[in-house]
Formats: structure tokens, C-alpha cells, sequence
């Protein structure tokens, strides 16, 4: 992240001397990104049906390791005029670290969608409390569903979906001369309804390219055709394997 700095000038003339400066580093930073993608996967999942995708969002973080931000990204469930075409995420956590080099990170995060809403669906907007566990490359992360439901999804009698829950693993590594690895491994579990339970995985590589990163990753899940099948059409699948690129800035 960037650091905003605050620098206090002071000039003055002492005889044939010149200049004094000091500067004085904040305790805030702001940063912001912006992402395109051939598609936009969530959990393993294209939020797009198949199609790309336009990123982008700005962050606050203090050097106590309190944060907060929003991101946005285009989004096509069904890719009709009643379905909404944006999601804007809000959140908010704290940041730290624990002996033996373990960091944690504990948060909430809001998934909000704009505009039309599927009709006769329940609300896809979302509230979700997360916590994770880092350890050099490693980072351990659980997500646990506060608000009615989880994105729009009920249980078989219409029952509500509060408590759905993802677990996930992810590793890095840097290979390097602007080179890097990435995998992950994750498990959706949707309350009251098992059969939209799915495990998802990934696998990437990235390259700093100096004005952005590329990166290139294949990622598949075990998700059932028939509640992941969606479109205009119902003949979109979009929790099948596939390889997608992106391109990210940072600012």
C-alpha cells in the first residue's frame, strides 16, 4: 500500500545557510486497484456466466491494523433485465501478529448487489464474519454467513441460509524475478441445502510485468450441474473446470 506522507517544510535564511526539512510519517495509508478478467470466479464460481469482468477498489488501513475498503466488480447471474449487473463489497478488520511469526486477521464483509433483483428469489446480498490464520506462505481462512441468507440461496422449503460457512486454504510463493505461484482449496457448505455444497480448487501463476500484474490460473470444483447451471438460457455452467486471465494494478 501506498503511504500517505506528510511532510512539514521549513525554510529559513541564517546568513549564507539555507534550508531545513523535516518529515514526519503518517500512521494512515490509502491504496486503490483495478482488476480485468476473462472471468470472475467467487468460491470457484463464474459471477459472470462465462463472460469477463471489469474490478476495482480503494483501501483504508491504520498502523494499529485496523482496515476498511470496498470493492466493486461487473456481475451477469442470469443475463436478463431482471437480474443486477454490479457488486459492491464493504468491509472492515483488524490485522496483527502472534509469536512464532503467525499473523491473523479478523473481519466483516458485506457482498451487496444493486439494481434488479431476481424475482421470487430470496435477496442476494450478504454479510458474512471471516477469521484467518497466515504462517509464511499459508493462510487458513473461515467465513461464517451473519445476514438471512447467502447469496440468494434457500434451503428445499424455503428456509433460511444464515450460518453457511467456507473454509480455505491458500499458498504463495515468490519464484522470483517477478514470478509467482498461487493454490487454493476451499469448501462451501450452504445451510439447509447440502445439495449446493461443493469443494472448489485453483492452482496460478502471476508475472509483475512493471505496470501490472498478469496472472493465468485453472480452476475447477465438485459442484453438482444442477444447481450450478445457470444463464438466460439455464444452460450455463459455471462452477465447471476452466483457465481464465487477468490483469491487476496497484495504486
Amino acid at each position: 500500500m501506498k503511504k500517505l506522507v506528510h511532510a512539514l517544510v521549513l525554510t529559513g535564511l541564517v546568513g549564507t545557510s539555507a534550508v531545513a526539512v523535516a518529515a514526519e510519517k503518517s500512521p494512515h495509508s490509502l491504496s486503490g486497484n483495478i482488476n480485468l478478467t476473462s472471468d470472475y470466479l467467487f468460491r470457484g464460481v463464474s459471477q459472470t456466466t462465462n463472460k469477463p469482468a471489469i474490478q476495482g477498489g480503494f483501501d483504508y488501513a491504520h498502523e494499529s491494523g485496523f482496515y476498511a475498503g470496498t470493492w466493486a466488480s461487473s456481475v451477469d447471474w442470469v443475463g436478463t433485465k431482471d437480474d443486477n449487473s454490479m457488486e459492491i463489497d464493504f468491509y472492515a478488520g483488524y490485522t496483527g501478529s502472534l509469536p512464532a511469526d503467525i499473523g491473523y486477521d479478523v473481519g466483516l464483509i458485506t457482498y451487496f448487489y444493486p439494481g434488479d433483483k431476481i424475482a421470487g428469489a430470496p435477496t442476494p446480498d450478504t454479510t458474512e464474519a471471516y477469521i484467518s490464520g497466515s504462517w509464511e506462505f499459508l493462510t487458513l481462512k473461515y467465513s461464517h454467513t451473519l445476514s438471512k441468507y447467502f447469496v440468494a440461496w434457500a434451503g428445499a422449503g424455503g428456509e433460511k441460509t444464515r450460518g453457511s460457512n467456507y473454509l480455505e486454504l491458500n499458498a504463495e510463493h515468490d519464484l522470483g524475478d517477478g514470478w509467482g505461484i498461487a493454490g487454493h482449496i476451499g469448501r462451501q457448505k450452504v445451510k439447509k441445502y447440502s445439495a449446493a455444497d461443493y469443494t472448489d480448487w485453483n492452482i496460478g501463476v502471476s508475472k509483475d510485468v512493471g505496470f501490472g500484474t498478469v496472472s493465468l490460473t485453472y480452476s475447477d470444483t465438485n459442484a453438482k450441474d444442477s444447481e450450478y447451471t445457470w444463464g438466460a438460457n439455464g444452460d450455463e455452467k459455471v462452477a465447471d473446470g476452466r483457465v481464465f486471465l487477468a490483469f491487476s494494478k496497484e495504486f
